[in-house]
């Protein structure tokens, strides 16, 4: 059936009459839906007859398209209910997929009906607010003022870089996408998935069954569609599945990873990671399976990263790519100046690009010690330039081949699969700007900006601040107390209004971000309005009632005194402390509420952190109590 489906209308392959044509040829796509990203990263999803798509093409294009409510996605206070038209734009610069419903089948044909999938720009008021189109607008704009910087520019380390053939800068970008599967009844016990996971029992380990089934179809799927997969395999989390009496494979749980090539196109980039989560969800369920993308789905295991890598390059006006952030001699040096620049950019302004990457609650219960997810501002370039290696504890790292110029770029380890791609990457270039700037004009050879880029805490620094430090290739994690690894490279946020308050308290490297139009400051502030408004309401309506349940279930066991009666008391007391209020004496539960409807947010943002941490340790105190009771 793969064979005679349409899955993919490349970009700028077909005219209008020729995906007029196209479509002509395909009765089984039966509608359109226009795709625009909103700020939090939601696609819309409409469904609109491919006979007006047809009647009226070329409106599409004009802006007259289509109009939506603005009010119902995420746009906080710009969209508002009494100004809510929101006009959709069609973008033809990238490729259009088509998604099939195989549960809805055709009596002609018998081929599953189809939805054509066109990305789209959004508009309020006559600005573009979407995420796609803050993307494309900052890229042009970081590759404009790259180009006026560089070329007929003599850059120290590079020169014999033909900077005045620049014809364009080429932003190479790509993400991963971890993500875990279950059968939907599975209820696997934390306990054996940690065991399992230091074990490592599971990473890379052969699939089975339908886990095996769905993966090679998805990734034919994904081939079809163009998006090419380098690898699909098993990751770190799991546990062995079970087997029935007639082979049939039950009780699944495992953590899985695709890679797939990256795109030139930033934009195309984001698009194929919107595409790959729609199709693994769709192939896995068809299989039985029930697939998660949380950064955190099961606490006290390794969560869903989706590793976001970007570089640049310089098309020149013969044709050639040329990395630009590879040094002339790989061998010797790490990096160019260029690419010193970029990732000094990047470290120095995270704080204002963190709650663009983190920015739920989800996002910081998986960014902490132990599950080789970065909690730092730091970078690994590798041990030396002529052996490239890898340090899987950093925020940001390099990854380089000493035989292949190309594939130099940076590596950032912090997204996971609900951060908006198309926000992260646009921050990551502008911040890179920033840094590109200060590289190229400082006059400084390279190994000046490596030292820079190694300093010490406390050490004098241009650029950079002076107390921290933003390099490490030991173990961010096993080489450093907590103390130490703050003392050295700074206290991370651990909350949604942790992260939003050390960016405000930031405004020069959110000037970084915004000195080019591209994200502005309302942009900025919308954004960050809707991320403390759904950090608060999911701890009112979700987090908080999810602890008082589970506090509730812990109940007192049979037992002849002695150790449990003692450890029984223990967690009664714990009980009452997290979720009962007494005379004057509110519960932890009570007091995070009121502090949150009354926005009083850094005492809300500390209760939410004893709040959790409590209730991990009194979750791991019952089970204790639990296993010691025989009857």
């Amino acid at each position: 059936m793969t064979d005679e489906l349409l899955y993919c209308i490349p970009a700028g392959q077909y005219g209008k009459e020729g995906v007029l044509s196209l479509l002509a040829q395909h009765p089984e796509i039966r509608f359109v839906s226009l795709v625009g990203i909103d700020l939090a990263g939601n696609d819309t999803d409409e469904r609109i007859p491919i006979e007006l798509f047809m009647k009226d093409y070329g409106d599409f294009f004009s802006g007259k398209a289509v109009q939506t409510d603005g009010s119902s996605v995420v746009f906080m206070n710009i969209a508002t209910l009494n100004d809510a038209r929101v006009d959709m734009v069609a973008d033809s610069s990238v490729n259009w997929y088509v998604d099939y419903n195989d549960e809805n089948i055709m009596a002609k044909n018998g081929l599953p009906v189809g939805t054509l999938r066109i990305p789209c720009f959004l508009i309020h008021n006559g600005e573009f607010i979407d995420s796609r189109s803050i993307l494309k607008n900052s890229c042009e704009y970081v590759a404009s003022e790259l180009k006026k910087l560089l070329i007929g520019a003599q850059v120290k380390g590079m020169e014999n870089f033909p900077f005045s053939e620049i014809q364009d800068i080429v932003f190479t970008t790509g993400t991963e996408l971890e993500f875990w599967v279950k059968t939907p009844s599975e209820k696997e016990t934390v306990q054996h998935l940690s065991s399992s996971q230091r074990l490592q029992e599971q990473y890379w380990q052969r699939m089975r069954g339908n886990v095996r089934t769905a993966m090679e179809q998805a990734i034919e799927e994904l081939d079809a569609r163009g998006i090419h997969v380098e690898m699909g395999h098993k990751e770190v989390g799991g546990i062995k599945p079970k087997i029935d009496d007639e082979g049939h494979i039950f009780d699944v749980c495992e953590q899985l990873e695709l890679d797939w090539l990256f795109s030139t196109n930033p934009l195309q980039a984001a698009d194929n990671e919107l595409e790959v989560r729609i199709v693994v969800r769709e192939v896995f369920r068809r299989n039985g399976l029930d697939v998660s993308f949380k950064a955190k789905p099961i606490m006290g295991v390794a969560g869903n990263g989706e590793h976001t890598h970007v570089g640049i390059a310089a098309l020149l006006k013969n044709g050639r790519t040329i990395n630009l952030l590879a040094p002339e001699h790989m061998e010797e040096d790490y990096l160019s100046t260029i690419g010193y620049g970029l990732i000094m950019g990047i470290l120095k302004n995270y704080e204002a690009i963190n709650p663009f990457v983190s920015s739920t609650t989800d996002a910081f219960n998986r960014l902490k010690p132990g599950f080789e997810a970065p909690v730092c501002i730091v970078t690994s370039l590798g041990h030396s330039p002529e052996v490239p290696s890898r340090n899987r504890s950093i925020l940001m790292g390099l990854i380089r081949d000493i035989g292949n110029t190309k594939v130099t770029r940076f590596e950032l380890r912090s997204p996971n699969p609900f951060t908006n791609t198309y926000l992260c990457v646009s921050c990551l270039y502008l911040a890179a700007l920033d840094g590109i700037f200060y590289a190229v004009n400082s006059g400084k050879e390279p190994e000046e900006l490596l030292a820079e880029l190694s300093k010490k805490a406390g050490d004098r620094a241009d650029y950079l601040e002076e107390d921290r430090a933003y390099r490490c290739e030991g173990n961010m994690f096993e080489d450093f107390t907590d103390e130490e690894r703050a003392a050295a490279f700074g206290r991370p946020p651990a909350t949604v209004w942790e992260n939003v308050k050390i960016m405000k308290e930031n405004p020069e490297k959110v000037a970084a971000l915004t000195r080019g139009g591209t994200l502005n400051d309302r942009i900025v502030d919308s954004f960050l309005a809707s991320i403390i408004y759904r950090w608060k309401n999911e701890l009112i309506d979700r987090i908080i009632p999810g602890i008082e349940v589970s506090v509730r279930k812990y109940k007192k066991l049979n037992h002849c005194g002695g150790l449990d009666e003692r450890r029984w008391k223990s967690i009664e007391a714990k009980r009452i402390e997290l979720a009962k209020d007494m005379d004057e004496n509110p519960s932890i539960c009570s007091r995070l509420k009121a502090a949150l409807e009354s926005e009083d947010y850094d005492t809300a943002s500390d209760l939410q952190l004893e709040l959790i941490s409590k209730a991990q340790a009194l979750e791991n105190e019952y089970r204790i109590y639990a296993l010691n009771i025989l009857d």
